[in-house]
């Protein structure tokens, strides 16, 4: 059973509630480390413990006034708290409660998207273990080259999308910080011990050194690691996308019993899913460009990141998370077919099997350029419907001078080709 994507647990991290709540966590989590180093009243945080919370429709009307979202935030917090809402943001700039709390966001989104890489893992690798031998057609420039299997296709993508997965691991680490060092990053009113205890609350790592923000390059790795996941997912869909041409037929999407392909050609079954993968991916490279484009800010702090971070990292987890579901569907969906795989290998007589005969023939002939011209010609002759290649082979008398019916017959062995793929499943899938 195919599961289909819901938006509700990645998109449910973005919303104005979620958003508004993981700063207030960490404004908590400050008054607690502040409240242990006695810069506030105990009784202050117990208070602000027990009281802090906000109405998004309250926040709406006083940023409308003030024109500042952390300002309108604190605000609203502090009518419920009352009193003891002086120490709350005591010290702090809006970076400090923004970025780390934009951290922890991502830090969990992150979480969601690796699940999903690690489903896609056990997918692709199902796929390579059942048609470890199944015989496709290898191409190079679009054009037929010689016999491979499908399931060393399959295990190319699997050991790519692990170092996609370890790619965003690393990113995700980078992404794992927080800041709470006040307006320029000196901490001249803050204690360092708070930072410490925040992060740790929170399991963030203190960047060791920031201004009033966290550096952007740390954004620009986690968008730009989404970005190249997502061509890999591209690149896998655009081989199914060539392989479901009608001329080719070796594999296809999935189609359920009233599913349509076509408004207009009932006769249509299209790769709309891998072409979704494809274009999802291109947005994802134009995310990366622009999170890139954040990391030159002026001097301690500009705020030309912020709105561009308020659209390019909700969408791009988002959009991965729903790439991802999709690639799933689409591995779990797939259809191979054999029997067109076997056709297209000995299409025109097997021309594929062209360096098998060149290699043999040159022991006999003892030049490769003579052996070369030899098969060429009917490969040539065969590519031009002249007749079947090694039906042209086999009636060729200089090359019957060198080779009998037995021994060219055996360039056109499958086997040959699949002699070392279990060499190759050990490098890949062995523990």
């Amino acid at each position: 059973m195919i599961e289909r994507y819901t938006l509700p647990e990645m998109g449910a991290l973005w919303t104005d509630e979620a958003k508004f709540g993981t700063w207030l966590e960490v404004e908590v989590e400050a008054a607690r480390a502040m409240a242990k180093l006695k810069i506030i009243p105990t009784k202050a945080f117990k208070v602000i413990e027990k009281k802090a919370k906000f109405n998004i429709k309250r926040i709406n009307e006083i940023e409308a006034e003030v024109n500042h979202d952390v300002i309108a935030f604190i605000s609203s917090v502090s009518e419920f708290v009352g009193e003891e809402a002086k120490y709350i943001h005591y010290g702090m700039t809006s970076s400090d409660v923004l970025d780390t709390a934009l951290s922890l966001n991502l830090k969990r989104a992150a979480a969601l998207i690796d699940k999903k890489i690690t489903i896609a893992l056990r997918e692709i690798k199902k796929l390579a273990q059942k048609h470890k031998l199944t015989p496709c057609m290898g191409r190079s420039h679009g054009v037929f080259a010689e016999p491979t299997t499908i399931g060393l296709k399959f295990a190319m993508w699997y050991t790519e999308l692990q170092r996609s997965q370890e790619r965003f691991k690393q990113a995700t680490e980078a992404i794992s910080y927080g800041k709470m060092s006040g307006a320029v990053g000196n901490f001249a009113n803050l204690n360092p011990n708070v930072e410490a205890a925040v992060c740790k609350k929170l399991g963030l790592k203190p960047a060791k050194v920031s201004t009033q923000i966290l550096q952007r390059d740390r954004h620009a790795q986690f968008v730009t690691s989404l970005a190249i996941l997502g061509s890999s997912l591209e690149k896998f869909a655009t081989e199914v996308r060539h392989q479901q041409r009608t001329e080719v037929g070796e594999m296809a999407e999935g189609f359920s019993k009233n599913q349509k392909g076509s408004s207009a050609m009932p006769h249509k079954k299209n790769p709309i899913t891998a072409e979704r993968i494809s274009g999802i991916a291109r947005l994802l490279r134009g995310y990366s460009l622009t999170a890139m484009e954040n990391i030159p800010l002026w001097h301690e702090r500009d705020i030309t990141h912020s709105s561009v971070e308020r659209v390019i990292l909700p969408d791009s987890t988002i959009i991965m998370d729903y790439c991802l579901q999709k690639f799933i569907e689409l591995m779990k969906g797939l259809v191979i077919n054999e029997k067109r795989m076997l056709d297209n290998i000995y299409f025109r007589g097997g021309v594929v099997f062209s360096q098998r005969l060149l290699l043999k023939l040159t022991k006999s002939v003892g030049s490769r350029d003579k052996a070369y011209r030899l098969v060429q010609r009917n490969a040539m002759a065969a590519m031009e419907g002249k007749g079947s290649f090694r039906e042209l082979v086999r009636n060729d008398r200089e090359i019957h001078d060198h080779l009998n019916y037995v021994e060219i017959d055996k360039c056109f062995d499958l086997g040959y080709y699949t002699k070392n793929v279990d060499k190759i499943y050990k490098r890949v899938f062995a523990k």
